[in-house]
């Protein structure tokens, strides 16, 4: 069974409106009492005013707060750099007497399973209810099940005849149970996807020793159990477990425990 997850995006830096350029002068209109220039007196704000305002900063503090994370993290993977490096220290180790020997040099990545939970209005997300087809009319944010649509699975906060989550798969949605692959159930932390033609396949089991790694993961062994012909050859894209998204657009793409995004490392093929 092909993976759900089956493309990898580069993800970049969202700019954040300045959404106080119109309103900044907004409620400062004055009225003179006289020509003399008597008391000044400010025009009273209403309550629609008061509201609307209120609204525009919790949402700006939230873009803001989205640059400010990314300012501090690798805004995109730089795939031309990465895949250029993979090949070079592949090569290297390929020219040994003994070639590969059961061992590469890869580059981590990381995928997760969104929680509806997370997806709301005051975190800056597209929460409108929405259904699609094979939900039979159950509605859930936007943004969620666009999210769904890239990682695969999401965790529902309701369950619908026992199930917890949501698939995607084949064009359309549905409920399911706990995230699987071709290769069997997730296990966060040690099950992992591999490019389905390449050196890295189903079934392996690699050791992964870069220290970037075992602090993001806390784990440095891993189990192909799904494949995807989105992923690049020598990436290891390596399964957090469940979590809510860091922020909206882009930064959808990563679990709200981790800016993470992702490391070299080399793996050995555990007997």
């Amino acid at each position: 069974m092909p993976s759900p997850r089956s493309s990898i995006n580069g993800r970049g830096r969202r700019k954040a409106r300045d959404f106080f350029s119109s309103s900044s002068r907004r409620g400062s209109n004055v009225r003179r009492g006289g020509q003399s220039g008597g008391l000044v007196q400010r025009r009273a704000p209403t309550e629609a005013t008061a509201q609307r305002s209120l609204r525009q900063s919790i949402v700006a503090s939230v873009l803001f707060g989205a640059v400010s994370i990314l300012s501090e993290t690798r805004a995109e993977i730089p795939w031309p750099e990465v895949v250029q490096r993979l090949t070079s220290e592949n090569e290297k180790l390929a020219r040994r007497p003994g070639g590969h020997a059961g061992e590469y040099f890869i580059v981590c990545t990381l995928y997760y399973t969104p929680k509806e939970s997370g997806f709301t209005f005051e975190r800056g997300f597209d929460a409108s209810r929405v259904t699609k087809p094979g939900l039979h009319g159950h509605t859930y944010p936007r943004d969620f099940l666009r999210s769904v649509k890239k990682e695969g699975y999401g965790r529902i906060t309701s369950p619908v005849n026992g199930h917890n989550y949501i698939r995607y798969y084949g064009g359309s949605y549905g409920f399911a149970g706990p995230p699987s692959g071709g290769g069997g159930a997730l296990v966060p932390r040690y099950s992992a996807a591999a490019r389905s033609s390449g050196p890295l396949r189903r079934g392996m089991i690699l050791e992964t020793p870069a220290a970037d790694v075992q602090k993001i993961f806390a784990s440095t062994r891993w189990k192909i159990v799904d494949t995807g012909g989105g992923l690049r050859r020598w990436q290891l894209d390596c399964y957090y477990g469940e979590d809510e998204p860091l922020g909206p657009g882009r930064l959808m793409a990563r679990p709200r425990s981790t800016s993470f995004e992702y490391a070299y490392s080399t793996a050995r093929i555990s007997k």
